[in-house]
């Protein structure tokens, strides 16, 4: 196994890490200069603790999600398993042919967070991860929320919708593919898909 950083964004790290003898990312929530030091560390306790709540909550609905070994709510850690796969991104890219039986796992997915008031917030392909025995992965809960409603679930649509649109413009049809399925598997869809056109005409006119 090689340790060593895997991407860096705006508010963690992520390392690919050695955990008493298993293969595990860490995410470490990094001070910012810019914020007073109390400030900061009460910022990264809760979001830390937030998106270890967001993730367990997320693998009892059946979403499957990476499992956390350990948190470290002072130093604004999560360890957790590393899951073995290529990002939805990147099997669409390649294999744009499965993008049928890829979208529908999106929508089923999704439907399992909704259906328990789960949210991802931040719901693109870069954040599935389609593991080797073909289950889809859901990573990066750092937006996330629990006890949600119509609003957050909308958000989420939207959000995945203009991911699809943009970053897969080419695979026609592959937003309706997660619609359809979504709806067969959530049970309040036609209110959520109602919120997403909402939140689109708030979009148009601000």
């Amino acid at each position: 196994m090689i340790n060593g950083e895997i991407c860096k964004g705006a508010e963690a790290t992520v390392c690919r890490i050695d955990y008493h003898g298993r293969d595990a990312v860490l995410k470490t929530r990094f001070k910012k200069k810019y914020r007073h030091p109390d400030l900061d560390k009460h910022l990264r306790l809760l979001r830390t603790k937030n998106e270890a709540r967001v993730i367990c909550d997320a693998r009892r609905a059946g979403v499957r999600s990476p499992i956390i070994y350990d948190v470290d709510l002072e130093g604004g850690g999560i360890t957790m398993e590393y899951i073995y796969g290529d990002t939805a991104k990147y099997v669409l890219d390649v294999h744009p042919e499965r993008a049928r039986e890829i979208c529908r796992k999106i929508g089923e997915v999704v439907a399992k967070l909704h259906n328990n008031r789960i949210s991802h917030g931040d719901l693109t392909t870069s954040n599935m991860i389609l593991s080797k025995g073909g289950v889809l992965c859901l990573i990066d809960f750092s937006l996330g929320d629990t006890n949600i409603g119509l609003e957050e679930m909308g958000v989420d649509i939207h959000l995945l919708e203009r991911d699809l649109t943009s970053a897969h413009s080419s695979i026609v049809g592959a937003f309706e593919f997660v619609v359809d399925s979504y709806k067969a598997c959530m049970f309040d869809s036609k209110r959520v898909l109602e919120k997403v056109e909402e939140i689109k005409g708030r979009a148009r006119y601000t």
